[in-house]
């Protein structure tokens, strides 16, 4: 797309693809699954003209590099400091969606000084007490199965993505969208990184019990499937929350309401 920058940051044994726009105080965002850094596009185009809009694809999704290793949030919060540290020496607001609230969360956490403020939206922070009332997906089972998810789904990519895209948004798609997330999750190599991401879940949990603190002004977003569980679970660790709700939404939040979206963080920018 020519109105984003590509740049290609190497570090961590990686190298991580970033797409960017824009000048001014920088926003950081971290995509989840099944997307790519494309799924902020609308949000990062409204922002633009304000801000320094930064978007990577997380570690083995997108056009960084697949590996086999690191899909701890150890490492998944160095790759995204990295990030940071090759676009900007200001600190960041970092926004987390799905499997990039997790690393939006434990960066803040124990970074405050790049990191300093915190967006988190549709997403479970480990087993963190609040979100018992919200039953994980069935889904999360089974990628967790060492090998046989992509065994089973490698070849018939389309049917089951279009799955997560009809749940997760109230009216599908647009056409760019889903060819871009198809494209990135084609083939046995692109879903044995994703699914890696979920196999990590239980060490990750372990991570994200540690947090005591988190010090940073954090904005929760409840969208139409995860809800306000995130917020619950968070609550207790923070010393300023704010929440929000958008309405008419599903899952995928920069993709039902891009715009109400960026105002929400535009807002919160300023605060």
């Amino acid at each position: 797309m020519n109105d984003f920058q590509h740049d290609v940051i190497e570090a961590n044994g990686i190298a991580i693809h970033v797409a960017s726009a824009g000048r001014g105080p920088p926003l950081l965002f971290l995509h989840g699954f099944p997307h790519t850094w494309f799924v902020w596009r609308d949000v990062m185009r409204a922002l633009a003209s304000e801000h320094q809009v930064i978007a990577p694809d997380l570690r083995g999704l997108g056009a960084t590099t697949r590996v086999t290793s690191g899909y701890d949030l150890d490492t998944l919060v160095a790759d995204a400091l990295a990030v940071l540290d090759a676009c900007t020496r200001e600190p960041a607001i970092v926004i987390g969606l799905d499997l990039g609230a997790p690393i939006a969360f434990l960066t803040a956490a124990r970074h405050p000084a790049r990191a300093k403020k915190l967006v988190v939206m549709e997403a479970l922070l480990g087993a963190l007490p609040g979100a018992e009332a919200f039953r994980p997906p069935w889904w999360f089972a089974f990628h967790a199965i060492p090998g046989m998810p992509e065994d089973v789904l490698s070849g018939h990519e389309e049917a089951y993505l279009d799955y997560f895209f009809t749940i997760g948004t109230k009216r599908g798609l647009p056409a760019e969208a889903r060819a871009a997330f198809l494209d990135a999750y084609r083939g046995r190599d692109a879903l044995r990184c994703a699914f890696a991401h979920y196999r990590e879940f239980p060490g990750n949990a372990r991570l994200l019990a540690k947090v005591e603190r988190l010090t940073v002004p954090t904005l929760a977003i409840a969208g139409g499937v995860v809800g306000d569980a995130l917020a619950r679970q968070i609550a207790p660790l923070c010393d300023h929350l704010v929440t929000a709700r958008l309405t008419d939404t599903a899952h995928i939040l920069p993709e039902d309401q891009p715009a109400a979206l960026a105002a929400l963080l535009r807002g919160f920018a300023r605060s």
